[in-house]
C-alpha cells in the first residue's frame, strides 16, 4: 500500500532528492545555525526497521506456506469462509 501525501508517492522524494535528481544544499537547509531539529533520514531507518521482517519471521512464514501448499495439493485445505468473507468485504469497502 503506498500514501499519498501531498502529490508524493511512498518516500520517493525523502532526503532532500528533488525532482530533478539533484541534492538540497545542506546550507539552505539549516539556516537557523543550531543543532535542534529533525532527523528524517534516522527516522526512516527506524520505521525500516520495524517493518523488516525477522529471519525467525521468514521461515516461519516460509514453514506455513509450504504446509498450506501441501494441503492444497492433496485436497485437504478448508478455509474459514467467514475469515474469507470478512476479508473480501474489508477490502471491497476501501476500493470503493
Amino acid at each position: 500500500m503506498t500514501v499519498e501525501f501531498l502529490g508524493i508517492r511512498g518516500f520517493g522524494q525523502v532526503g532532500g532528492v528533488g525532482k530533478t535528481g539533484r541534492t538540497a544544499d545542506p546550507q539552505k537547509a539549516d539556516k537557523s545555525g543550531g543543532t535542534e531539529g529533525a532527523s528524517f533520514s534516522s527516522a526512516l531507518q527506524g520505521a525500516h526497521q520495524m517493518q523488516a521482517p525477522s529471519h525467525t519471521d521468514q521461515t516461519q512464514r516460509a514453514a506455513r506456506v509450504q504446509a498450506l501448499k501441501e494441503q492444497v495439493a492433496n485436497g485437504s485445505y478448508e478455509p474459514d469462509l467467514n475469515k474469507v468473507a470478512s476479508s473480501l468485504l474489508k477490502f471491497l469497502v476501501e476500493e470503493g
